[in-house]
């Protein structure tokens, strides 16, 4: 057993330890504990948790990879990513908060006062995010087979069950104080390896102001070698896909169930709204470094690996091709090792980096506990939505309205342990990338949620067959073009599946309005609720009763 394996398991069974620790402290009592916390989350911890819930293994493992291999292209993830959230921000989460429920299926289903329109939502909530835990229970297996070198799949199945545990045992209540610490982690093992590269490389230690210099440099030699150069616009893929994707990621933010839930744990609108801010700043901190580490990482790649002997290849090369995530060939038979013969995959550009960079055996440990985090948090938070959708939303306001809390309680630990190995399962042989599965669970949302939010939210005259065939209409077209796209070869102006939320979207917000006006009006009362949901510091509704905000 060598002295890194040591190190990178007791740092990352520390972080567990505290992670359960957390989740048996804070156990749900009440039904209001394991869906919304109580409502009680600081705006500035909620930001942190908001943070860590948005930060998944696509931003923590997959992001700067994608980014090293796309490069400018790449960047349609962060501008998506983050313009996103300023249109949930100020568009979506306060009002909806102001509504007092506790899902979006909640607010769907009583918005529209329909159980046909809560039961679509439902079933579309459970569909993005089991589709986005597949993205996050890959990334755990990248970081577990990386430590114990095993393959990918096995370490798969030990995250799976770890967050199975935890999810079900805390709730909301648990998730948010473990996601708190989780950001805390995540953000520290993220900052200290690009930092380091930096002054590795450039001897400043802001990489922020100084990985411009290392990008002109590589330009040089991308010329040499005779490959597109790092920075040039849209070489691997058209503008309109980077505009596809980047309103898909957009798009698919303002419609995530499982971050506009955290807006529920929150006391008021102003508290919602404070959280958004705090949340812009933390998530801004790894997403602002996302670019330099990839610069970073390509530059040391290509100057200390590429051009090297095969026989001579650093020892952590042996480790990550045992992983099944790099390969190397050697096409020309020369026994040197050329840029275009070293296949990396995108997931493993973030963990690999600090052996790359020869950072110490602390920072590798740190990096795994970091990228484990990034993974935990948003499954968990992914699970917890899963579980309201069926135990909430289905199983008590539709199925048994009746239910005890502590029937509801058992039903939705329940539909955690199920959704999370059901999702572990798909995870074992994953369709794509990482950042491609969670572009994917993106688009579903843009599809489904966005329109019927936003229109929900900021058009009174949208009604029940509005919204439940919007919703119906978007989900098809988004799922229909990503299947085209990916195994039929079909696009429309070169957008691949990763943007197929344009599609979705514009279908669904013309088919919520066209069916809305063709058919009758909401009530009066209605309408001017819709109206109310706009204004702060105004009567609301809080579980059927009314209070001032």
């Amino acid at each position: 057993m060598d002295a890194q394996f040591i190190v990178s398991l007791t740092i990352i069974l520390l972080t567990f330890a505290l992670y359960i620790g957390i989740a048996i402290y804070n156990t749900a009592k009440q039904t209001s504990d394991f869906y919304v916390a109580g409502r009680g989350v600081p705006p500035i911890f909620n930001g942190m948790a908001i943070g860590a819930d948005w930060m998944s293994a696509a931003s923590f493992i997959g992001m700067a990879g994608t980014i090293m291999l796309l490069g400018y292209d790449g960047l349609a993830y962060i501008m998506g990513w983050t313009g996103g959230y300023l249109l949930l921000t100020f568009l979506l989460a306060p009002q909806l908060r102001k509504y007092g429920r506790y899902t979006v299926p909640e607010f769907i289903g009583d918005r529209y006062n329909s159980h046909s329109a809560r039961v679509i939502a439902a079933i579309c909530t459970i569909i993005i995010s089991f589709t986005y835990s597949i993205g996050q229970l890959s990334g755990s297996g990248v970081v577990i087979g990386r430590l114990f070198e095993i393959d990918a799949k096995i370490g798969t199945m030990i995250g799976v069950i770890l967050i199975a545990f935890y999810a079900a045992f805390g709730g909301m209540k648990g998730i948010t104080w473990t996601q708190v610490a989780q950001y805390i982690i995540l953000i520290i093992a993220y900052l200290i390896p690009v930092i380091f590269m930096s002054l590795q490389i450039t001897n400043n230690p802001a990489p922020w102001l100084s990985y411009g210099k290392i990008v002109e440099e590589m330009g040089e030699l991308d010329r040499q070698l005779g490959i597109s150069e790092y920075f040039a616009p849209f070489t691997n893929d058209t503008k309109w896909q980077f505009l596809a994707l980047m309103f898909t990621l957009m798009a698919g933010t303002a419609g995530l169930p499982h971050v506009i839930v955290r807006f529920y744990t929150v006391s008021t609108m102003k508290a919602a709204r404070w959280s958004g801010a705090w949340a812009l700043l933390f998530i801004g901190l790894l997403y602002l470094s996302a670019p330099a580490y990839a610069a970073f990482s390509r530059f040391i790649l290509m100057t200390n690996v590429a051009g090297r002997k095969l026989s001579e290849l650093p020892a952590w090369t042996e480790t990550w091709v045992n992983t099944g995530k790099l390969q190397i060939a050697d096409g020309n038979g020369d026994g040197i090792l050329q840029w275009n013969e070293l296949i990396i995959s995108n997931d493993i550009v973030v963990m690999a980096t600090p052996e790359i960079a020869n950072l110490g055996m602390f920072v590798i440990g740190l990096v795994a506990a970091g990228a484990m985090a990034a993974a935990l948090s948003t499954a968990g938070g992914l699970m917890i939505a899963i579980s309201s959708s069926f135990a909430h939303d289905i199983y008590y306001r539709v199925l048994k309205p009746q239910a005890s809390e502590k029937n509801r309680l058992a039903v939705a630990r329940w539909s955690i342990v199920i959704a999370t190995l059901l999702a572990g399962v798909i995870a074992l042989d994953p369709p794509g990338a990482i950042t491609q599965i969670v572009a994917w669970a993106f688009a579903l949302a843009s599809g489904t949620f966005f329109p019927a939010l936003l229109i929900g939210v900021w058009w009174k005259r949208s009604n029940t067959p509005g919204v439940i065939s919007g919703m119906i209409v978007g989900l098809a077209v988004t799922l229909i073009y990503i299947f085209a796209s990916k195994y039929g070869g079909f696009t429309i102006a070169g957008i691949i599946d990763t943007g197929a939320g344009v599609f979705g979207a514009f279908a669904g917000i013309v088919t919520n309005i066209l069916v809305s006006l063709s058919t009758k009006a909401p009530s009066i009362e209605k309408q001017e609720e819709v109206i109310n949901l706009r204004y702060p510091e105004q009567m609301t509704y809080k579980d059927g009763d009314v209070w001032m905000d």
